[in-house]
Protein backbone atom coordinates (compact mmCIF):
# COMPACT_ATOMS: atom_id res chain seq x y z
CA UNK A 1 0.00 0.00 0.00
CA UNK A 2 1.05 3.55 -0.72
CA UNK A 3 2.59 6.23 1.86
CA UNK A 4 -0.46 8.78 2.19
CA UNK A 5 -3.26 6.55 1.40
CA UNK A 6 -6.52 7.44 2.89
CA UNK A 7 -7.88 4.06 2.49
CA UNK A 8 -5.30 2.65 4.37
CA UNK A 9 -6.95 3.83 7.66
CA UNK A 10 -10.43 1.88 7.08
CA UNK A 11 -8.51 -1.48 6.88
CA UNK A 12 -8.66 -3.22 9.38
CA UNK A 13 -9.71 -2.52 13.53
CA UNK A 14 -6.16 -2.09 14.20
CA UNK A 15 -5.43 1.13 11.50
CA UNK A 16 -8.68 2.12 12.53
CA UNK A 17 -7.29 2.47 16.14
CA UNK A 18 -4.02 3.70 15.31
CA UNK A 19 -5.57 6.54 13.14
CA UNK A 20 -7.64 7.45 16.17
CA UNK A 21 -5.15 7.58 18.60
CA UNK A 22 -2.92 9.72 16.59
CA UNK A 23 -5.71 12.11 15.28
CA UNK A 24 -5.89 12.35 19.51
CA UNK A 25 -2.55 13.36 20.01
CA UNK A 26 -2.33 15.48 16.65
CA UNK A 27 -5.70 17.43 18.37
CA UNK A 28 -3.99 17.55 21.91
CA UNK A 29 -0.72 19.10 20.25
CA UNK A 30 -3.28 21.63 18.60
CA UNK A 31 -4.50 22.47 21.88
CA UNK A 32 -1.10 23.11 23.67
CA UNK A 33 0.34 25.10 20.73
CA UNK A 34 -3.43 27.46 21.10
CA UNK A 35 -2.53 27.48 24.35
CA UNK A 36 0.76 28.76 24.70
CA UNK A 37 -0.57 31.57 21.87
CA UNK A 38 -3.01 32.53 24.53
CA UNK A 39 -1.31 32.75 27.62
CA UNK A 40 2.17 34.29 25.40
CA UNK A 41 -0.32 36.86 24.10
CA UNK A 42 -2.18 37.72 28.16
CA UNK A 43 1.93 37.59 29.29
CA UNK A 44 2.69 40.20 26.63
CA UNK A 45 0.33 42.65 28.18
CA UNK A 46 2.81 42.85 31.45
CA UNK A 47 6.53 44.09 30.80
CA UNK A 48 7.82 42.05 33.45
CA UNK A 49 6.57 38.75 31.34
CA UNK A 50 7.96 39.46 28.07
CA UNK A 51 10.44 37.02 28.72
CA UNK A 52 7.82 34.33 29.93
CA UNK A 53 5.61 35.69 26.84
CA UNK A 54 8.27 34.69 24.43
CA UNK A 55 9.14 31.03 26.05
CA UNK A 56 5.45 30.62 25.62
CA UNK A 57 5.75 31.22 22.14
CA UNK A 58 8.18 29.25 21.30
CA UNK A 59 6.43 26.49 22.82
CA UNK A 60 3.84 26.99 20.93
CA UNK A 61 5.53 27.35 17.78
CA UNK A 62 7.37 24.21 18.38
CA UNK A 63 4.32 22.71 18.89
CA UNK A 64 2.92 23.67 15.49
CA UNK A 65 6.23 22.43 13.99
CA UNK A 66 5.24 18.89 15.42
CA UNK A 67 2.34 18.92 13.33
CA UNK A 68 3.41 17.92 10.14
CA UNK A 69 5.70 15.14 11.93
CA UNK A 70 2.61 13.31 13.75
CA UNK A 71 0.74 13.00 10.20
CA UNK A 72 4.10 11.64 8.71
CA UNK A 73 5.11 8.88 11.36
CA UNK A 74 1.16 8.20 11.36
CA UNK A 75 1.47 8.09 7.49
CA UNK A 76 4.32 5.66 7.79
CA UNK A 77 3.25 3.57 10.38
CA UNK A 78 -0.23 3.30 8.52
CA UNK A 79 1.50 1.78 5.08
CA UNK A 80 3.56 -0.70 7.40
CA UNK A 81 0.50 -2.00 8.81
CA UNK A 82 -0.20 -4.85 6.59
CA UNK A 83 3.26 -5.46 5.04
CA UNK A 84 3.49 -8.47 6.94
CA UNK A 85 -0.13 -9.83 6.91
CA UNK A 86 1.27 -9.33 2.70
CA UNK A 87 4.13 -11.19 2.98
CA UNK A 88 2.43 -14.29 5.16
CA UNK A 89 0.11 -15.17 2.31
CA UNK A 90 2.57 -14.92 -0.25
CA UNK A 91 4.08 -17.29 1.79
CA UNK A 92 1.24 -19.74 2.07
CA UNK A 93 0.63 -20.24 -2.11
CA UNK A 94 4.32 -21.24 -1.96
Amino acid sequence: MALFDRDRREENPRTRRLYAVWELVYTLVDFGAAAAFLVGSVLFLYESLHTSATWCFIVGSALFAFKPTIRTWRDIKLASMGDVEDLEREERRR
